[in-house]
């Protein structure tokens, strides 16, 4: 990295590296991680013979993981994130990281995920040795399956939704049989509606480089409504599972019946419209209120489990 970032004090390369794996989104891992755990554990938090191996769970789920997949993912977009002002600070774009240097990092990083995850537990290293796999596939040619409209949501919404509580289950109890994967349904759900949303965002910059995106393939309309239909059943589904006790505590079920519309309103209004992250930020927020009651619920914390 010294011959990369030439002249540039260590705190600086340090913030530049950071901005590859871009901090703001190992939450969005780190949540369905805790999920997870939660799941298998009932409790808020783990015990604490548990704790070591947790964290480094989590450390290998956030900013490893993700400097491996979205560094790799910079290397290769970098035709359309030329024409999107949304990466203009990018370090690679303004030469502050070369695009060799980059690659390096992304490689490093997956290498660290995968080794630092056998401490964990095998059933979860093979689990992120499999994400790993599926973020270089999504961004390295010929496969390059961002650029293959529907296998761009299908990959990002079951790494999110479903791959995050497995990793977080799998981390206490590698025994996957009892994993409640209805949960892992309504997380891949509700990752669709968030995702979504972010190729439209895109959606100049991928059609100007050529990028076959959802979006660009379908349409901007189109691609609302497919989130807007996955974000109503993911929804639905919750008041489902609330209404008949099934993983979700019954006692939520009037909390459901009044998120449900607001979520879906709230959908329909920052959504559809002109796109914007912050809008996207906004709803994800919201999204986490009924969360974090389910999670004092399941724990027993806001009354007993039933």
């Amino acid at each position: 990295m010294s011959t990369v970032l030439m002249g540039r004090g260590s705190a600086a390369r340090v913030k530049d590296v950071l901005s590859i794996g871009r901090p703001a989104f190992w939450v969005v891992s780190v949540v369905p991680y805790y999920t997870g755990i939660l799941l298998a554990t009932h409790r808020l938090v783990p015990p604490l013979a548990e704790w070591p191996r947790l964290i480094i769970g989590a450390v290998v789920l956030g900013p490893l993981v993700w400097l491996a997949v979205l560094g790799i993912n910079d290397a290769y977009d970098l035709p359309s994130d030329r024409l999107n002002p949304r990466k203009s600070k990018s370090p690679l774009l303004d030469g502050r990281i070369t695009l060799k240097a980059v690659k390096r990092l992304a490689f490093a990083a997956a290498v660290a995920a995968v080794g630092l995850s056998l401490q964990v537990g095998i059933i979860f290293a093979g689990g992120v040795l499999l994400a790993v796999l599926l973020g270089y596939a999504y961004s390295v040619p010929p496969v390059r399956l961002k650029t293959r409209a529907g296998f761009d949501v299908a990959v990002n919404a079951l790494a999110l939704g479903a791959f995050g509580p497995l990793a977080g289950w799998a981390a206490i109890n590698p025994d996957l049989s009892d994993f409640p994967w209805l949960m892992g349904l309504q997380g891949t759900l509700a990752a669709v509606g968030l995702y979504l949303p972010t190729t439209i965002a895109d959606l100049p910059a991928d059609r100007a480089a050529g990028y076959h995106t959802i979006a660009v393939r379908y349409g901007a309309r189109t691609a609302y409504l497919i989130g807007y239909t996955a974000w109503i059943a993911a929804a639905a589904l919750s008041v489902i599972l609330a209404a008949t006790a099934t993983i979700i505590p019954r006692t939520m079920l009037p909390l459901e019946l009044i998120m449900v519309p607001v979520l879906v309103a709230a959908y329909r209004k920052l959504i559809g419209q002109p796109q914007s992250f912050k809008n996207i930020i906004i709803l994800a927020t919201l999204f986490l209120f009924p969360c974090l009651t389910f999670a004092l619920t399941y724990a027993g914390v806001l009354g007993r489990f039933r």
